[in-house]
């Protein structure tokens, strides 16, 4: 009876693209279906590291499923899909891989493929009939990822094939204005501005505006380019009442306060509506909450 081949070596003569090794030693071992400690199947890793060789032979030799799910409900095209390896994606899909097949997370590969500037992944899987409206748990849809990363062709890309795609919120109310703000992705919310529709002041749960997170993640750059173009209001209000120099007074970015209070007028001393706190409150409190935390205080 053959000896069992060792899983960490199998994979790792796949990650190393050493097929002749790896073919001599599946021969021998007279199985190839191993798995590693995530569950991770051969095909997996052939697919994760951009080894098309290997994964063709694993499938056309041993008949490996293209579907095997990882401990994360992961597949094989997952693995392509977001380390933008085209020529895997691509053998996959053409085998017959579930184009919308979600892993944890309910994430699809073509979330996974947003997470990249990788246009021409994201158009296989597209063309393929993958469905950018779906959401993943979070209520993140894939226009929504890709606002995050920031590529201005593969949002418009997106907005090309699927003109809807903008019109959506995470499970918080956040919509992509939101995310790209926060990011400072400032190529993306230029194309959000042009493109898309949202109100100039649109707010998520908690009441905070795309020039809020701008701010409060010090993208100055981002927070002018929203004034200028998307009219919002630099004294908008969440539901707290706090203002966005509350919140560049929280997260302690010295330029976006400097940019509020020297370039806007903003008054420093503003108070809460509701709670009638300063600025120089809030960074107390954020101040108190570190120290306690550290049991200094």
């Amino acid at each position: 009876m053959a000896a069992p081949a060792d899983p960490r070596r199998l994979c790792r003569l796949v990650q190393e693209g050493r097929l002749c090794t790896l073919r001599e030693e599946l021969r021998t071992a007279g199985r190839a279906g191993c798995a590693g400690p995530s569950g991770d199947t051969l095909l997996h890793c052939a697919a994760r590291h951009g080894r098309r060789d290997i994964l063709a032979y694993l499938v056309e030799a041993w008949g490996l499923d293209l579907e095997a799910a990882n401990r994360d409900y992961k597949r094989p095209l997952h693995e392509a899909a977001g380390m933008g390896h085209r020529d895997c994606l691509r053998y996959l899909l053409g085998r017959g891989a579930a184009v919308d097949c979600l892993k944890k997370g309910d994430w699809t590969p073509l979330m996974m493929a947003c997470t990249r500037r990788n246009l021409e992944v994201v158009q296989d899987l597209v063309e393929h009939g993958a469905n950018p409206l779906l959401k993943n748990k979070d209520g993140w849809n894939s226009f929504h990822i890709a606002s995050r990363e920031g590529d201005p062709l593969i949002l418009q890309y997106l907005l090309a094939v699927c003109p809807t795609a903008w019109k959506t919120e995470s499970k918080i109310g956040r919509t992509p204005l939101h995310t790209a703000a926060m990011h400072g992705c400032l190529e993306a919310v230029e194309v959000l501005l042009q493109r898309c529709q949202y109100e100039p002041d649109c707010r998520d749960s908690c009441g905070l505006t795309p020039f809020m997170d701008a701010v409060q993640c010090g993208h100055v750059h981002v927070a002018r380019l929203l004034l200028e173009k998307h009219k919002a209001c630099v004294s908008a209000e969440d539901s707290l009442g706090a203002q966005a120099i509350h919140w560049a007074a929280v997260t302690g970015h010295n330029e976006a306060i400097q940019f509020l209070v020297s370039e806007l007028g903003i008054d420093v001393d503003v108070r809460t509506a509701s709670t009638h706190l300063t600025a120089l409150h809030y960074a107390a409190k954020i101040s108190l909450f570190i120290l306690a935390a550290l049991g200094l205080s």
